[in-house]
């Protein structure tokens, strides 16, 4: 799977792109780069949305679920933005788990191209299920 943009499973944090991200949130004291990364998928609308901007806002919504106390399967590598979370405790304003759930909806939905990578590999209905899990805890 390493060939898929940097995606070693279909984990929301099992790709270069939502690691590197994550990497960034967690040196911030704030939610803004959350809300950037969902508001670039949302203001996409019906435009085509480039991988590592999807999976970019799949790991802000996944970081929202962490803030939220939602969180998903703890690895190592969400180790650095659990911690991250743990020492904010920002609570996520409806405002953001909203645009969360817009946006995975959203990366969900043609034109996408994190979806069209996934359809074409034989992992296809993990990755659905585990960006509907996720779905599930916003």
């Amino acid at each position: 799977m390493e060939d898929r943009n940097g995606a070693w499973g279909v984990g929301v944090f099992e790709n270069d792109d939502a690691c590197d991200f994550a990497a960034e949130v967690a040196k911030s004291s704030n939610l803004s780069k959350l809300e950037e990364a969902l508001d670039r998928v949302l203001k996409a609308g019906n435009e085509y949305i480039e991988a590592p901007e999807a999976t970019e806002a799949l790991a802000a919504a996944e970081i929202v679920t962490r803030l939220a106390g939602r969180a998903g399967e703890k690895t190592p590598y969400t180790e650095e933005i659990d911690k991250w979370a743990d020492k904010i405790k920002m609570a996520p304003p409806d405002s953001l788990r909203e645009k969360a759930r817009r946006s995975v909806a959203r990366i969900m939905e043609e034109p996408s191209e994190l979806l069209e990578l996934w359809m074409e590999s034989d992992e296809s209905d993990a990755w659905k299920k585990s960006a509907n899990e996720l779905m599930s805890r916003l």
